[in-house]
C-alpha cells in the first residue's frame, strides 16, 4: 500500500517508536527467562521446555498470515487497522501474568502443560499487535529516507526496551526472592502491564482512511488459512526482495534467539552469579543505544544493505570471540558483548526500514493491498527464527548432558551441579554456533537487489 499523504511529524514518530516498548519487551523478556523458568523452577526438562516454547511459538507461524490478511480487509472495511491492535494490547497483560503463576507443588507435566497454554494465548494476543504494527511504516511514510527515519526511532525504543526488559526483569524477579512464585509473579505483573501501555498507546499512530468501496469477501477461518497462506507464498514469490530479507532476518533470530535464551544459564554457570545477567544486558544494549542513529546515517551514505551486512559480520564476530570463555570465563566477555549489541542495533534498525521499502516496490509492481499480507509472512519468519534458537540452545545442552533443576538453591545444597560438557554446551550454544549461523545468513543477503533508486521511483 502507497503512504497515506499524512504528515511524517514528530508525534507520528514517538507514538509508533512507543510501540516497540511493547514489542521490544515481549521479544525479550519470555525468550530470556521462560525456558530457564521451565527447567530451574518448575524442573521441565531442557528438551521438554524448548518444546514447550517452540510449538507454542509454530502456532504464531500458522496464524500471523491469517491475522495479516485480516488486517488488511479491516483496513479495506474500517479505514484501520486500530481495532485490533488494541484487542491485542489490552489481552497480552493478562495472559502473560498467568504464564508465570503456575501454583506451587504443581506436577511437572500439568506445570509444563500450563505454561503451554497461557504462553500460546499470549502470543496470539502479541500477534493481533505486531502484524498490523508491522505494516503501518508503509502507510504513515513515503519515501526511503522518511522510512529510515521513522524506523530508526523506533528501533531506539526498541534497543532501551530490551536492556529495560532484559535487565530489569531479573531484577524484578531478585525483588521477589530470585526463585519460586512470588519472584516470577512480580516480574510478570509489572512487566506485562508496561508491554500492554506501549501496545495500547501505539495503536492510536495506525491512521485512518477512506473504506474501500468494493470490500473483498468474508471467509471462514479454514478457508482464510489456506487463501492467505497461499498469498503468503505468493508474496514470497513475486518479491525477491522479500525473500532475501527474509531469509536473512529469519536465520539471525535464530542465532540472537540461541544467545537470549542462553543469557541466564551463560550468567549462572559460567560467570557463576544471576546477578550477571543484568551487567551483560547493559553491555549489550549501553552502546546499542548510542550507535543506533548511527547506523541511520550509514544508511544515508552507503546504502541500508550494506550497513546491514557490515552490522551483521561485526555481531558474528562478537559472537564468536565469545568461545574463549570454554577457557577464561570473565569480565572481558563484556566488551565482546558491547561490540555485539552495536551491531545488533543496526542488525534490528537497517532490515525493518528495509521491509517498508520491500512493501512500496511491490505494491508498484504488482498492485497495492499486501501489507498486512507481508508484515503476516515477516512476523511469521521472525518467530520461527526465534523459537528455533529456543529449542536449539536447549537441544545442545540437553545432548551436552544439562541438569534441568541444578541451579534450585536446594539442588545447590544437595551438592547438585553442572557437569563440565554442559557447561561447555552452554558457551558453545550463546558464541560459535550463532557466529555460524549468522555467517550463513549473509548468503541471502548478497541477493538482495533493492535500493535507493528503486525505492523512491516507486512511492
Amino acid at each position: 500500500m502507497i503512504a497515506t499523504q499524512q504528515s511524517l511529524t514528530r508525534s507520528t514518530v514517538a507514538r509508533y517508536a512507543v510501540g516497540s516498548l511493547g514489542t521490544g519487551g515481549f521479544a525479550t523478556l519470555p525468550g530470556l527467562v521462560l525456558v530457564y523458568y521451565l527447567t530451574e523452577s518448575l524442573g521441565v526438562a531442557a528438551f521438554v521446555a524448548g518444546a514447550v516454547v517452540t510449538v507454542a511459538k509454530v502456532w504464531d507461524v500458522i496464524i500471523d498470515p491469517v491475522i495479516g490478511a485480516r488486517s488488511d480487509r479491516m483496513l479495506a472495511a474500517r479505514g484501520s487497522r486500530r481495532a485490533m491492535m488494541l484487542v491485542g494490547a489490552v489481552s497480552l497483560p493478562v495472559f502473560f501474568l498467568l504464564t508465570f503463576a503456575v501454583p506451587p507443588g504443581t506436577p511437572t507435566g500439568v506445570s509444563a502443560l500450563w505454561v503451554f497454554l497461557a504462553f500460546l494465548i499470549t502470543a496470539t494476543a502479541f500477534s493481533l499487535f505486531q502484524v498490523p504494527y508491522i505494516a503501518l511504516p508503509a502507510e504513515l511514510a513515503a519515501g526511503y529516507d522518511e522510512r529510515t527515519r521513522l524506523l530508526t526511532w523506533r528501533v531506539v525504543v526498541l534497543t532501551f526496551a530490551i536492556l529495560l526488559f532484559g535487565a530489569g526483569g531479573p531484577a524484578l524477579r531478585q525483588l521477589g526472592g530470585g526463585t519460586g512464585f512470588v519472584a516470577y509473579f512480580v516480574m510478570a505483573l509489572v512487566a506485562g502491564l508496561v508491554i500492554g501501555a506501549g501496545m495500547f498507546v501505539s495503536a492510536f499512530v495506525a491512521p485512518r482512511q477512506q473504506p474501500a468501496a468494493v470490500l473483498p469477501p468474508r471467509e471462514s477461518v479454514l478457508v482464510t488459512l489456506r487463501t492467505n497462506y497461499s498469498a503468503g507464498i505468493g508474496a514470497l514469490r513475486d518479491s525477491q526482495p522479500f525473500r532475501a530479507l527474509l531469509l536473512t532476518f529469519l536465520l539471525q533470530g535464530l542465532a540472537t534467539g540461541m544467545m537470549l535464551t542462553g543469557a541466564n544459564y551463560v550468567a549462572t554457570w559460567v560467570l557463576h552469579s544471576e546477578d550477571a545477567v543484568t551487567l551483560l544486558f547493559l553491555a549489550l544494549i549501553g552502546p546499542a543505544l548510542v550507535v543506533t542513529p548511527l547506523w541511520g546515517v550509514v544508511a544515508r551514505r552507503i546504502g541500508k544493505e550494506r550497513g546491514f551486512r557490515i552490522a551483521s559480520v561485526l555481531f558474528g564476530v562478537a559472537a564468536l570471540s565469545m568461545v574463549l570463555l570454554l577457557w577464561l570465563p570473565g569480565a572481558w566477555v563484556y566488551a565482546s558483548v558491547a561490540l555485539a549489541g552495536a551491531a545488533y542495533a543496526g542488525m534490528q534498525s537497517l532490515p525493518m526500514s528495509m521491509l517498508p521499502d520491500v512493501i512500496s516496490h511491490d505494491s508498484r509492481r504488482n498492485g497495492p493491498g499486501r501489507a498486512g499480507t507481508f508484515g503476516g509472512m515477516w512476523t511469521a519468519g521472525e518467530t520461527t527464527g526465534m523459537a528455533l534458537g529456543a529449542a536449539a540452545f536447549t537441544t545442545v545442552i540437553g545432548i551436552a548432558g544439562y541438569i534441568s533443576g541444578a541451579g534450585d538453591p536446594s539442588a545447590a545444597t544437595a551438592g547438585i551441579t553442572q557437569p563440565g560438557s554442559a557447561v561447555a554446551g552452554i558457551v558453545l550454544a550463546f558464541s560459535i554456533i550463532p557466529a555460524a549461523i549468522v555467517a550463513a545468513s549473509l548468503v541471502p543477503l548478497v541477493r538482495y537487489r533493492l535500493r535507493k533508486g528503486d525505492v523512491d521511483d516507486v512511492v
